[in-house]
């Protein structure tokens, strides 16, 4: 495995890179247009730093093509999590960092700024050359450690004191945080704090294993704050039918995440057009907090109304009358010994009803705002469908052509295999 190991400024660029490897990948690096040729080296280099593992090649007529292959049977820990830990800092972070903790060496010690500029002073006196910190850096230094709870400010009279927080002795919780890391929105988190377990064990293993999330973690924690704060953002959106990202200023209200592809999706109020959105969260980028947001609370409450008639993401707001929505009923057949059908529907139904007609035959029913959110679900029951009816009638035959050309195309096979 490759020995570079350059550290990295902006993560966004890497998530883009990282997609360009893994999500679409089998480019060729002449088929690889977003930088030069030596862009790609020095890309490609960087992602075999991390993940050379799981790296794969596989030779075309077009060239050699690189590309990530990962098998979530195998890999029990998300592997993207090492490149949300490369981060770079410059001589001075380093410096003023351990110079810091040096002087604040126990919760024991408590100083005021003035005392720590002297110790820092008295410490770099020793060496030759020494960096120089002004009064401002480190106070915003302070500021930003006691925002993390890594350092502790308490007044003094007029005086601000500081010092270290305690030391905390983290539980044996490996296995809580071996299912968080892999399962939960900025799994990363439980992540680092594994990496302070003295144990490791693994514990899980995924059929379903949603690893490219991991990319996403840096926008997700923005978009999370957002919503504690109840507050706008502007955020950089791509979207697939156009090549430039374009900036919006909505209101987050609650993320999505889609338990049968991983998919997530952030629900938004836009202003600009007063409606509440679904955005792509692996679209967004570039996410900067704006001004409290007065009606956050109003708007999270109309949501949570709509969800009673979402399959998905797709919400019309102030449209809650019968005709703006769309009915949706089917009918299936179970044997005896098939009690799991029956489980399985009022398992899985995100909204709408179960009616129980006999011991073997049931129905479904609910009304939604998108029929074609739920034809995936609907599909599963093929072949135990009885009746179907949609109030989207174009959708409905499109649904059953779709099914009479499957079985034409078996058919056929049959005639051609016998």
């Amino acid at each position: 495995m490759s020995s570079y190991s350059e550290l990295i400024k902006n993560f966004e660029r890497v998530r883009q890179i990282m997609r360009e490897f893994y999500v679409y990948g089998f480019k060729s690096r002449e088929e690889y247009d977003k930088k030069s040729a030596r862009s790609y080296d020095n890309e490609r280099r960087r992602m075999e730093s991390w993940l050379g593992d799981y790296m794969s090649f596989v030779r075309t007529p077009e060239g050699k093509n690189v590309f990530f292959s990962i098998d979530s049977r195998v890999s029990q820990h998300n592997p993207f999590y090492k490149a949300l830990k490369a981060k770079s800092f410059t001589d001075g972070d380093i410096t003023l960092h351990f110079i810091l903790f040096d002087i604040l060496h126990s919760p024991e010690v408590v100083l005021s700024l003035p005392e720590i500029i002297d110790e820092m002073d008295e410490y770099l006196s020793e060496f030759e050359n020494p960096m120089v910190f002004d009064e401002s850096t480190i106070r915003k230094k302070l500021k930003e450690y006691t925002e993390q709870g890594i350092i502790i400010s308490e007044k003094d009279g007029r005086k601000m004191m500081y010092r270290r927080a305690d030391d905390i002795t983290l539980p044996d919780i490996t296995d809580v945080l071996n299912f968080y890391s892999e399962v939960v929105p900025c799994g990363v988190i439980g992540s680092f704090l594994l990496d302070k377990q003295d144990s490791k064990r693994d514990s899980f293993n995924f059929k379903h294993h949603y690893i490219t999330s991991a990319m996403d973690s840096d926008v997700l924690s923005m978009l999370f704050k957002a919503m504690r704060e109840k507050s706008y953002v502007t955020v950089k959106n791509l979207s697939r039918r156009s090549s430039e990202p374009r900036e919006n200023k909505i209101i987050p209200l609650k993320v999505f995440i889609s338990v049968q592809n991983g998919r997530q999706h952030l629900l938004a109020y836009q202003p600009d057009f007063n409606t509440i959105k679904s955005f792509r969260v692996d679209y967004l980028s570039d996410v900067k907090i704006e001004e409290p947001a007065p009606g956050f609370d109003e708007l999270r409450a109309e949501l949570d109304e709509m969800q009673s008639k979402m399959w998905g993401v797709t919400a019309k707001r102030n449209r809650y009358s019968e005709e703006n929505l769309e009915h949706v009923d089917f009918t299936v057949k179970a044997t005896n010994e098939e009690g799991h059908i029956y489980r399985r529907l009022l398992r899985e139904k995100r909204c709408g009803h179960v009616e129980k007609i006999d011991d073997n035959t049931y129905r479904f029913v609910a009304d939604v705002y998108d029929t074609s959110e739920m034809i995936p679900w609907i599909r599963t029951f093929i072949c135990r469908i009885t009746e179907l009816n949609f109030s989207n009638k174009v959708l409905e035959k499109q649904f059953k052509d779709d099914i009479k050309r499957m079985y034409r195309r078996l058919y056929t096979g049959h005639i051609y295999t016998s």
